[in-house]
């Protein structure tokens, strides 16, 4: 490996989360716990308390990513290439093999419409563009009458 190589894979493995898909993971103490003004624990015990927390976290945190993260990462591992064989297999081919099939379908319902729908649309078309619509606000008011 050149010096070039090994910077790019070392700066890939630093920058873990490159695409920002955990923001709204936020495990930092002061985005936790906090003390209001009027509430205020001894100096050593805010510190302590800091210091457990962050110990007891990265701990935790480092033996679930050793034990868990390989077992997790291998059925992700499964599941995408399940997803992309099923997506490059099965659902492609089905869709392109079924528009081939429909196109002949199309072609005909299409010839259908415009022999039946289309007059048929163009003619109400042309009643209704030629309605007019007078309103007129000088007219005696009349009562409302209802006739059934």
């Amino acid at each position: 490996m050149t010096a070039k190589s090994e910077s790019g894979v070392r700066e890939a493995l630093e920058d873990r989360d490159p695409n920002n898909l955990n923001q709204h993971l936020q495990i930092v103490w002061d985005d936790i716990i906090g003390e209001p003004e009027g509430v205020r624990s001894p100096e050593c015990a805010w510190q302590l308390s800091h210091v457990c927390f962050r110990q007891a976290r990265n701990c935790c945190y480092t033996l679930l990513a050793v034990l868990i993260a390989p077992p997790c990462a291998l059925l992700l591992g499964c599941g995408c290439a399940c997803l992309a064989f099923e997506q490059i297999w099965c659902t492609a081919p089905c869709l392109r093999s079924l528009k081939i099939y429909c196109a002949s379908l199309r072609t005909m319902v299409q010839a259908c419409m415009a022999a039946t729908v289309q007059p048929a649309a163009e003619a109400v078309g042309h009643v209704c563009g030629h309605v007019r619509v007078n309103f007129r606000r000088d007219a005696a008011e009349d009562r409302d009458l209802l006739i059934v």
